[in-house]
């Protein structure tokens, strides 16, 4: 049984701000072993501040410098949220994560019910956004639209979406769920991201081809 778990994204997955066991990959691997399946510790291909082309940009670097495998039993996606903040276009974005899900599909042993694509939270609830002063109903709107597009994307391909913007809208301003900056989640968050990620994490690792995902 193959054991590579790869993770592919931006801040939120690299964890900015928090300690490296703080980071919801590197947590949901630990709920993982916790229930006796193994799973290497995850790599991270993400940087604070990637847009959906810089994402793809970094993969081919990351290949470039140390060959990514094709073979993991995991894989995980989470982009877009450089993409609404710097105002890029929606179907510039739902065209760009396709081909980025494409990528994250081979890398999965061209298994897409191996992958996982979690939502984008909206940072509009966060202190950073409110002392800003941006329209924090337009960055609600504009973050359910790129969620909607990614999870039309995923389903459609047969990977799994994890719906944790709802946790994220609801707690992701509580003092105790963000990082130092006032932007970003804290480890609290990303362990509630892990959870919501879990059942459909068992069973990507756990059913057959012919099983069909689950989007939560």
């Amino acid at each position: 049984m193959r054991h590579g778990f790869l993770a592919l994204g931006d801040s939120y997955t690299i964890g900015e701000g928090v300690p490296e066991a703080g980071r919801w990959p590197v947590q949901l691997a630990a709920l993982l072993h916790a229930r006796g399946i193994a799973l290497d510790a995850p790599r991270i291909i993400a940087t604070t501040g990637w847009t959906t082309d810089e994402l793809d940009a970094g993969i081919d670097a990351a290949n470039a410098a140390d060959p990514i495998p094709t073979d993991h039993a995991l894989v995980s996606l989470l982009i877009g949220v450089n993409n609404q903040y710097r105002g890029r276009p929606l179907a510039e974005y739902e065209v760009q994560f396709a081909g980025l899900l494409e990528r994250a599909i081979e890398f999965a042993a061209g298994e897409a019910s191996r992958v996982i694509v979690l939502a984008i939270p909206d940072w509009g609830v966060t202190p950073f956004a409110i002392q800003s002063g941006r329209d924090r109903a337009q960055i609600a709107a504009q973050i359910d639209a790129f969620n909607a597009s990614a999870r039309r994307v995923a389903e459609a391909r047969g990977a799994r979406f994890v719906d944790t913007a709802p946790t994220s809208r609801e707690r992701g301003g509580e003092v105790a769920m963000l990082a130092d900056d006032g932007l970003h989640p804290s480890a609290a968050l990303y362990a509630m991201w892990a959870d919501e990620a879990m059942a459909d994490a068992v069973s990507a690792l756990t059913t057959g081809l012919s099983d069909s995902p689950t989007a939560r």
